[in-house]
């Protein structure tokens, strides 16, 4: 196509997409589009023709027909949720942050794309406090679906850090995690249906609250995880939990992760799955907290090499006094054996949301202290010393003076190892060294049997990464799913799969 034809594709494109939505929910000037075309971390931009703003599935279903339809061979879709991701998945693939001129996107080396933000599918569309389910729609932030589930009685377990602006559907393209996926899994785990919009347009409604359904293929599952990148989820049908009536947060200081993996062994085998969340804090992660954060200091009387953020659930206030009795007993001879070195239970409510305070601050500290290289990695959990202590002493030899940023999910096996060097001088050359540094970790993480992406997804960071750590099998299988599903590759190119693996 000619790029004269090209723009008069466009041209007709945007014209027909204010048709669908009305003129206002497109967005074309640039101070109106580039909050959606920069993602949170600052390191990819990206182009495209416009920002669409559905706020129905039907209209997001006439909007993808639209696209699909547009041109000689369709237009490109970037489904965007609340822009919360860490790996570039929902901003347009065309150019990084310090590329040039990003003012015409039909002049990009790239295709040109749209993107659709769904943060106006906003609808809690039924609470059923029978089955323990509630059905929200994809625009909606995790917190606005915490906060309709605790109305109702019942808990949605899902926690983030950026729970109050990320969506329910980046939660599910992502297979977001979060501090209690011990207890209660990820999205993967959370979910029993979904309805979604495929790249052609048509809606499948598979909005089903079954916790058992033997007919066939779990379709739901290849949605989920996908990273929009196979059709768009516009709602969802959300398992929930009993409401816990009391919870018990403690901070505890370890002498290495080795015991903090022992420990959790024990307390596991004592609360079961009252164990709700059991976080790992190095002292480099505490240190920018409090440099970064303000009202934040130690709860303990000095900073520990090793942290740990504990949290049991219980079930009424008569049961949540006997695990705190059963905890402090088991703490006194953890403590009598060498095996703790510190610990302070919260005396309330204000208490434990200033220890879990310096826990969701960390990511907010490093983006201030400025650029890491950022590892969300799961290991199996018997392994995370081993991939710690390795991992540390090769970084450290190879690069002198490296401050490994080191937390997460200890509990589920899942570490976010962020190193840099401190002085800015000094993080510019290592930066540089990204990929020398990612191979050193990930050749680690996959030697030990982990996987180099838990919750973040791969995006575009680690589309090309993961051809180093998946089978061939493993990338053709996705390779063919992808195909069936998206055959012009127009749902959102170039994240999960390499450039080479999007059809053209």
């Amino acid at each position: 196509m000619s790029n004269e034809a090209a723009r008069q594709a466009a041209d007709a494109l945007k014209l027909r997409l204010s048709e669908i939505v009305g003129s206002r929910q497109v967005l074309t000037e640039a101070a109106d589009t580039q909050p959606y075309l920069h993602d949170w971390r600052g390191r990819y931009h990206g182009q495209a023709l416009c920002v669409v703003r559905p706020g129905t599935t039907a209209e997001v279903a006439a909007v993808v027909a639209a696209c699909a339809q547009a041109g000689a061979g369709g237009i490109a879709m970037v489904p965007q949720g609340g822009n919360t991701g860490l790996v570039g998945g929902g901003v347009p693939c065309n150019a990084e942050a310090d590329s040039a001129d990003l003012a015409d996107p039909l002049a990009s080396a790239g295709r040109p794309q749209v993107v659709i933000s769904l943060q106006r599918l906003q609808r809690i569309r039924a609470i059923d406090t029978a089955n323990h389910t509630l059905t929200a729609e994809a625009g909606c932030t995790l917190q606005q679906v915490q906060e309709a589930a605790a109305e109702a009685g019942l808990l949605f377990p899902l926690a983030i850090a950026s729970q109050g602006t990320a969506t329910i559907g980046g939660n599910l393209s992502t297979n977001a995690g979060g501090v209690q996926v011990l207890r209660y899994g990820n999205m993967r785990e959370l979910t029993l249906g979904l309805e979604v919009v495929l790249a052609d347009g048509r809606i499948w409604d598979g909005l089903r609250g079954l916790r058992k359904d033997n007919t066939g293929y779990d379709l739901k599952q290849l949605f989920i995880g996908a990273e929009g990148t196979l059709g768009l989820i516009t709602a969802a049908v959300l398992k929930l939990h009993p409401r816990p009536r009391a919870q018990l947060t403690a901070w505890l200081a370890l002498p290495d992760p080795q015991v903090a993996v022992e420990l959790l062994g024990r307390l596991r085998q004592h609360f079961g799955e009252r164990v709700s969340a059991f976080e790992i804090i190095n002292r480099a992660a505490l240190e920018l907290v409090f440099k970064h954060v303000p009202d934040t200091h130690s709860p303990l009387s000095r900073i520990h090499d090793w942290q740990l953020l504990l949290q049991l659930d219980a079930s009424s206030a008569a049961e949540g006094a006997t695990l705190a009795d059963d905890l402090s007993e088991l703490l006194v001879a953890e403590q009598a054996a060498g095996r703790l070195l510190d610990a302070v239970l919260a005396q309330s409510e204000t208490q434990a949301a200033a220890l879990w305070k310096l826990r969701e601050s960390i990511s907010e500290a490093q983006k201030k202290e400025g650029f890491s290289i950022k590892h969300d990695v799961s290991l199996p959990i018997s392994r995370l010393h081993e991939f710690i202590e390795q991992t540390d002493a090769r970084l450290t030899s190879r690069y002198p003076g490296v401050r490994i940023v080191c937390f997460g999910h200890l509990g589920d096996g899942n570490l976010h190892y962020n190193p840099s060097q401190p002085l800015a001088e000094d993080n510019r050359a290592f930066i540089a060294a990204t990929a020398e540094v990612n191979r050193l970790v990930h050749d680690l993480v996959h030697a030990l049997g982990g996987s180099i992406s838990a919750e973040h997804g791969l995006g575009q960071l680690k589309r090309e990464e993961i051809l180093r750590y998946k089978s061939p099998l493993e990338i053709e299988l996705m390779r063919n799913i992808k195909t069936a599903l998206d055959p012009r590759g127009l749902m959102n190119p170039g994240k999960l799969l390499s450039n080479s693996d999007v059809a053209r």
